[in-house]
Parts: C-alpha cells; sequence; structure tokens
C-alpha cells in the first residue's frame, strides 16, 4: 500500500519557477506578490489568491478541497513563464 503524500513544512525553498509577479506587471507592491517556488525536497510552493470559498460549491465532482487545504489562484502568464523552469515527466 503507497502512503498518502504529506507536504515537509521544514524543506526550504530552493528556487523560483518563471518570474517573479513583480517583473510581470501581476503585483502592485511587496505584499500582493504571487510566486511559485521549487522547494528543496522537489515539492511545489504557490503562493495566490485563497478562493477556496468561491469555488467549493462549484468543484467538479471528482474534485475535492480537503479541511486543511486551500484553493489558490495565481496570474495564468506565471505559470505559463515558469514553463521552461518545470522539467518533463
Amino acid at each position: 500500500m503507497t502512503q498518502a503524500w504529506n507536504a515537509d513544512p521544514s524543506a526550504s525553498l530552493k528556487r523560483r519557477l518563471g518570474m517573479s509577479a513583480k517583473d510581470t506587471g501581476d503585483s502592485d507592491g511587496e505584499e500582493d506578490c504571487p510566486d511559485i517556488w521549487e522547494l528543496e525536497n522537489g515539492d511545489i510552493a504557490v503562493i495566490g489568491r485563497d478562493l477556496t470559498h468561491a469555488y467549493r460549491s462549484r468543484l467538479p465532482a471528482e474534485v475535492t478541497v480537503g479541511q486543511n487545504e486551500r484553493l489558490v489562484v495565481i496570474p495564468g502568464i506565471m505559470l505559463r513563464l515558469a514553463k521552461p523552469d518545470i522539467p518533463d515527466a
């Protein structure tokens, strides 16, 4: 039996994937900066707007957001710009 994935809170930020929100013009200051980071253990950290409440009632049947999870939204351009930094499977 495989063990469920758990986030490791001790993993450090390793490198930004793509460009910063400041560089793409998707931030008007230092406090509201969506971002995508690879952690030293290979996991990915996403900083974005928490829209869990707005989406929870509209999720497809096969999608769930656990009590300890959040649905976050980032500007689409950020993920597209990060594509070169994300290795193929």
